[in-house]
């Protein structure tokens, strides 16, 4: 198994549909589970959180463990303690550690240090935890996922990258449209194993055209504040309305990973209405994660924190 969780290209196509099946019945069987008996996670959050730290909390407690919230700010990095000591310490205390962080560096640097498995619980290139609960909406509601295409509108972000990592692991076809200043990268590295395809499209009538769901997000994220206006001039065209939901395929539906902005980057009438899966998706994060967790701690019989350095 892999150690880590950081950008989701560590899974293997198979270890992703074992992932999607384990969370289909975790979610029938929430209690099902008690991976995390007498476990404890260090769930720490640099950045403001509502949905990954509400669904990693609940999830870890379903798993009879217990999650232990922990802000920078509180902590002794926020005095100058080097990551790999932090690293160390949470190692002899906890199962795993999920980091919501604005640093690619520090994500790495405290994944390189640690005996225990990090997740990425959002970082400025990637949204892996939230991908998983993408897959697992669009199974439910489709079922299969391979040939699968799926639409993301407007900015080309994390969670666009990261849905194109999982999308085509998953087999499936994910067509991305931005205006050019706010496109993915034409070099987007994807997985290992991957079967799917990326399309990059200025147009975003063309990416939706045959899609059964179309995804947004914000215009403006966290740390974008200083050009919110740039953005949101450029991605005016980009709204995800019922005209746009009309141009996709027959049925398909709206996805937004939230917070959204009814009115800006998609209307009330679709984020309100019945053509989304917006709420089953917030929901799905916490299934997802639980099975992710189940799957990161059950990869060896002895805790891999034994050997580590530091111990």
């Amino acid at each position: 198994m892999r150690t880590h969780f950081l950008t989701g290209a560590e899974l293997t196509p198979a270890e992703l549909g074992a992932l999607l099946d384990r969370a289909l019945e975790l979610k029938q069987a929430p209690l099902a589970s008690r991976a995390l008996a007498g476990a404890s996670v260090a769930l720490i959050f640099e950045k403001p959180s509502t949905r990954t730290r509400l669904s990693f909390e609940v999830g870890v407690h379903e798993l009879g463990g217990h999650p232990l919230i922990m802000r920078s700010d509180e902590m002794q990095l926020s005095r100058g303690e080097a990551l790999r000591d932090t690293a160390w310490v949470l190692g002899r205390h906890v199962a795993a550690v999920g980091l919501r962080t604005g640093s690619e560096q520090t994500l790495e640097e405290l994944a390189g240090h640690s005996p225990v498995p990090v997740i990425n619980m959002l970082s400025p290139r990637h949204h892996p935890c939230q991908a998983l609960a993408d897959l697992l909406t669009l199974r439910e509601a489709c079922g299969s996922l391979a040939g699968l295409r799926v639409a993301y509108v407007g900015d080309g972000n994390n969670v666009a990258r990261s849905l194109a990592v999982l999308g085509t692991l998953a087999g499936m076809h994910v067509a991305i449209a931005s205006p050019p200043a706010y496109s993915l990268e034409d070099d987007l590295s994807l997985p290992e194993g991957a079967r799917g395809l990326v399309t990059l499209h200025e147009d975003p009538y063309e990416a939706v055209r045959g899609a059964r769901a179309v995804y947004t997000d914000v215009w403006v994220s966290m740390g974008d504040e200083e050009e919110a206006g740039a953005r949101r001039q450029a991605l005016a065209s980009y709204r995800l309305d019922d005209a746009l939901l009309d141009a996709a395929a027959e049925g398909a539906f709206a996805m937004h990973d939230l917070p959204a902005h009814a009115g800006e980057e998609i209307s009330a009438e679709v984020l309100y209405g019945e053509r989304q899966r917006i709420w089953e998706q917030a929901e799905n994060r916490r299934h997802a994660q639980k099975a992710l967790l189940e799957l990161l701690l059950a990869r060896e019989e002895s805790p891999p924190a034994a050997a580590a350095q530091g111990r």
